[in-house]
């Protein structure tokens, strides 16, 4: 009977999901059908952006839109800034107004979204910023409105910045597992976690610099805003000033308290509106198919190539993630493509296979042969992720980019501990060689399989530290007194000539352009936008199981399933040389 129910719920499962699939489908065919068309935009409109949303370097489809009241496209950074950029000279749109809360994004990301900001009020049209609850991030991007309004029994954020991390020694002790552990750079942090139960001095030493750099670019935001000095805001967050709404307008933060309806009818007077007449909304994501950019009959192409998420070997598999042999298709035909006169590669990340950065950079090399290669950087480009970077003929960053990383790190887990004491597993074998079985989770190193370990290690890194040398063109030793796996913002980055000048995509594509010696020139992204389908496809192709549990423990977890995703990729590492950030960097 248990047998007989189990096939007849496989048969229905079969039979729903392959209903489910033809229903999506038709979606897919309905949506493309409609791809392209412009957005109907009344006139005196308010661009709607939501800063509490995580906006990733390039948008998204989504063919499930028609089960839900969500758009067809879910836009990235990208997209947003070039709305903002189309809507200062759009007379339909009339204004911005920011949706505040709190903010998934990196400091890079929302200081571009800052600068857009900035660049938009030159029109002289107004920008409204509303929250309920202002996290630190949401008000550093609002600090570009004309006008800030915080419900007035909600809550605002102007406290300072803090990092911490979690350790897990004493958690890998009790459950007797035993960490091997192999670095290059005292600054090299990636692998502290495990061996220790405290931030090292070093690391103490770059994460009050970068908190330094990015703290300022902070208060000199929200000192602007408030018709202040730095001083004065770093004062305040000493003393605690701003604990309750009333205290953010004492002290000019926000321009008023107002609930939402009172913000709608302040809106409803900028637009010439009547007091019941609705005010004309329309978001990013349905505004996007309206914003033209650049020529539409030039023949001449400017390719910006997105590398966003963790750098892996093969192909990718996670959303946003840079597998190697994924990337490297994409860089091919770039190169190949003799209308893309120049290619800007936008980088968004934390590093990962030294190998697979090593087969990008060798193919943007390859690139670089044949026509322009800039790089933009975006939250991040360190380790791996700036050793893909390091070879482009420009590299531009943001004040708050997160690069450098110079440094290599090896992990592997020893379980003879847990295997044997906990659930009385214990390991035997016959091998033809004395390194046969090495790498082995099953028993520890030995002292000469320690030592090949560190040779690798040490062997990668000079690798490292010449791939800089040559593509930086300064000497290794130079390299060295500036790398050993340390950290360094966009600012510090550029007195120390890792990065060739500070600005953002626009500023890169720019350079691309004169480089290319073209004036007349259309920008087109690869690869193409991706779909929730696809995404959704991906995490099921051949481990189902995996993927479902995956979806349930993100959803559980919410933003602290990037602790979980770090912490269980390391089983993946199984000894190899990694230039990588498992534990992104998190100020708040």
């Amino acid at each position: 009977m248990f047998f007989a129910s189990l096939l007849a719920m496989i048969i229905a499962s079969v039979i729903i999901v392959g209903l489910i699939m033809g229903a999506i489908i038709g979606l897919v065919a309905k949506a493309s059908s409609s791809e392209g068309k412009e957005t109907k935009i009344n006139s005196a409109s308010i661009l709607v952006i939501d800063v509490a949303k995580k906006y990733h370097e390039q948008g998204m489809n989504n063919s499930f839109a028609s089960f839900s009241n969500e758009s067809s496209y879910s836009s990235g950074l990208y997209d947003l800034t070039q709305a903002i950029k189309y809507a200062k000279t759009d007379d339909k749109i009339k204004g911005i107004l920011l949706k505040l809360g709190g903010s998934a994004n990196g400091w890079a990301t929302l200081q571009q979204l800052h600068m857009a900001l900035v660049d938009f009020k030159t029109s002289g049209k107004a920008i409204y910023a509303y929250g309920e609850s202002i996290s630190q991030g949401a008000y550093y991007v609002a600090s570009a409105a004309d006008s800030i309004y915080l419900n007035p029994v909600g809550s605002i954020e102007i406290k300072g910045f803090a990092t911490v991390m979690p350790f897990f020694k004493t958690t890998l002790e009790k459950l007797e597992i035993q960490p091997e552990i192999y670095y290059a750079g005292k600054f090299k942090s990636a692998t502290e976690p495990f061996r220790a139960d405290k931030i090292s001095d070093p690391n103490r030493l770059q994460i009050q610099a970068y908190q330094h750099d990015l703290w300022s670019e902070f208060a000199s935001a929200a000192a602007k805003h408030a018709h202040t000095d730095t001083p004065t805001i770093n004062q305040w967050t000493a003393t605690g000033a701003i604990q309750f709404p009333q205290d953010a307008v004492k002290y000019k933060l926000v321009d008023g308290l107002l609930y939402w309806d009172e913000v709608e009818q302040r809106l409803r007077t900028k637009t010439g509106q009547k007091e019941k007449e609705e005010v004309k909304y329309v978001n990013v994501d349905d505004y996007r198919n309206n914003v033209k950019s650049g020529s539409k009959i030039s023949e001449n192409k400017i390719a910006i190539l997105f590398a966003e998420g963790d750098i892996a070997d093969g192909e990718q598999e996670d959303d946003y993630q840079i597998g190697s042999k994924t990337l490297v298709e994409s860089i091919r035909k770039l190169k190949d493509n003799d209308k893309i006169k120049a290619v800007v590669l936008r980088v968004n990340s934390p590093g990962g296979s030294g190998l697979a950065s090593d087969i990008i950079l060798r193919e943007l090399n390859l690139l670089k042969a044949k026509k322009p290669l800039i790089v933009s950087m975006g939250d991040y480009a360190a380790s791996g992720g700036y050793f893909i970077a390091c070879h482009a003929d420009s590299i531009f960053a943001l004040p708050n980019t997160i690069t450098g990383s110079i440094g290599v790190f090896s992990v592997l887990f020893n379980f003879q501990g847990l295997l044997k004491n906990k659930l009385g597993v214990t390991f035997d074998g016959v091998k033809t060689a004395p390194y046969a079985d090495f790498p082995t989770v099953s028993r520890p190193l030995s002292p000469e399989e320690g030592a090949r370990m560190q040779a690798s290690i040490d062997t990668f890194y000079s690798m490292f530290k010449s791939r800089v040398s040559l593509g930086r063109k300064i000497s290794v030793g130079d390299v060295d007194s500036i790398a050993q796996g340390r950290v360094w913002t966009g600012r510090a980055a550029l007195n120390i000539h890792l990065i060739d000048a500070l600005g953002n995509l626009d500023r890169a594509i720019l350079s691309a352009s004169r480089m290319a010696k073209i004036t007349d020139y259309k920008v087109v992204t690869y690869p193409e936008p991706g779909d929730k389908l696809d995404a959704l496809m991906r995490r099921f192709k051949g481990n189902s199981a995996s993927a479902m549990m995956s979806t349930a423990i993100k959803e559980q977890l919410g933003s602290d399933y990037e602790w979980y995703k770090q912490v269980a990729g390391l089983r993946k590492m199984n000894g190899k040389a990694m230039m990588a950030m498992p534990f992104l960097i998190n100020v708040e």
